[in-house]
């Protein structure tokens, strides 16, 4: 396949995404990649508390909500957006501690998925872009053996590059079982790929 063929074959499938979260209500193509991520690992089954990390603008929370309508779901962003119906909504900065108080206070108890698709905004430096993102994902990872239960899933984004080995070796230290996915509906030419981790090896 030639460059042009390639590109015209990228084009359209953003146009796809684009047109078909347009058509189904969702507030972003985002949406798809957590649509894609459940059909393959089923980390939706038996989930009621639900929390969503870099929620906005909210497409990850619809697709929450539209499978489990009566989910205990908190959505979070340090930006703010509109919250999603029937969702309980957060605004601040994840890496404040007082908003991670704040998230185990509302939960009371453990949660049964921890859904991470913070990303760091661009500085325009693609290798420190990956790093300010791994930094999210590092922090999900770590959060997650206070919220999780011991059954627990943990999806989170990150970037392939510098800091991806040192996540793997993270995730691996505290969860029994980890895979590395990039949904088709990401971007091809996109470093995005998500850690999808499961079963607390030593819950706090």
């Amino acid at each position: 396949m030639n460059k042009e063929s390639k590109n015209w074959v990228k084009q359209n499938k953003n146009e796809y995404y684009f047109k078909s979260s347009k058509l189904e209500g969702y507030r972003s193509r985002a949406a798809y990649k957590l649509i894609e991520i459940d059909k393959k690992f089923k980390i939706f089954q038996n989930k009621k508390n639900i929390l969503d990390l870099g929620a906005s603008p909210g497409s990850w929370s619809q697709v929450i909500k539209k499978k489990f309508p009566k989910s205990n779901l908190l959505s979070v962003d340090i930006k703010p957006f509109n919250k999603i119906k029937d969702a309980s909504l957060l605004i601040g900065d994840f890496n404040n501690k007082l908003v991670k108080k704040n998230i185990l206070n509302f939960f009371n108890s453990k949660v049964d998925l921890l859904l991470s698709d913070m990303a760091h905004n661009t500085t325009g430096n693609k290798n420190l872009d990956v790093i300010n993102t791994g930094e999210l994902c590092l922090e999900s990872i770590i959060f997650s053996q206070n919220i999780l239960n011991d059954k627990g899933i943990l999806v989170s984004k990150l970037f392939m590059g510098s800091i991806f080995d040192e996540i793997k070796i993270n995730a691996k230290e505290i969860f029994k079982e980890i895979k590395i996915f990039k949904p088709k509906s990401s971007k091809s030419e996109s470093k995005e790929v998500y850690i999808i981790c499961k079963d607390l090896k030593n819950p706090l």
